[in-house]
């Protein structure tokens, strides 16, 4: 085979890869566009041709990858949930030290939520709709295992040392850390002007996070540790 043959076939063997690339590159770019996009003005309000324009692309785009503005509001959700899940792999938890790992979880949620409103706004909207959208997804659920593992790991190693209740689960826990979180940031603007005071404060949010932290850790003590940490903090020892 000639020099010459051979440099058209490598680029002929390159092409595809440069094809592929390109398509993943105009996929992602949609889907970050219709992120912002729903976030901004809901699943109703939001329009192919603004998704479109924001990634500089095309309305026939959004088609040929999602076939339909439902399916890319759906590949959006699901979208969420993965960076919250990649996220949340990143941690380096030593399960060993239980304490510390679920303080550790519960200031990543707290951070999450506060970093990436879009997730808030989301979830909020497809509340709005009753969740009738994120369950055509097919791997809807596949994003709350991660999650609920860490804490269920975390729990058993707790409840082996003796340090937490042996009686806690690990999806109720994810739902206490999880609402106390996100109800707090999805509200503060309401909540904000219903007390009277600034939520949004720097102060306030980390008052806060620390409430959550210790109201979970009274909640997973054992029975006489959390008698005698609200007696503590009572003022009766």
């Amino acid at each position: 085979m000639t020099a010459a043959k051979t440099a058209v076939r490598a680029t002929e063997e390159r092409k595809p890869g440069v094809r592929e690339l390109a398509a993943q590159a105009t996929r992602e770019s949609i889907l970050k566009a219709a992120i912002k996009v729903f976030a901004k003005n809901g699943f109703d309000g939001g329009r192919v041709e603004q998704i479109s324009k924001a990634a500089k692309s095309y309305d026939r785009m959004i088609y040929y990858y999602f076939g339909s503005k439902e399916g890319l509001y759906i590949a959006a959700l699901e979208e969420i949930y993965r960076r919250f899940n990649d996220a949340e792999s990143e941690l380096h938890l030593d399960e060993s030290k239980p304490r510390e790992a679920l303080r550790a979880v519960i200031r990543f949620m707290w951070s999450y939520y506060l970093k990436h409103p879009e997730f808030i706004t989301l979830l909020n909207t497809e509340n709005l709709h009753r969740g009738k959208h994120i369950a055509k997804s097919p791997t809807a659920k596949e994003y709350s295992s991660p999650a609920v593992g860490v804490i269920e790991r975390v729990l058993h190693t707790g409840a082996t040392q003796g340090l937490f209740r042996a009686d806690l689960t690990a999806r109720d826990l994810y739902l206490t850390i999880a609402g106390l979180c996100y109800f707090y940031l999805s509200n503060r603007f309401t909540l904000s002007a219903f007390l009277g005071e600034d939520l949004e404060a720097p102060s306030a949010l980390q008052q806060w996070q620390a409430h959550v932290i210790d109201t979970v850790e009274r909640a997973v003590a054992p029975a006489m540790a959390a008698v005698s940490v609200t007696s503590k903090g009572n003022g009766h020892g």
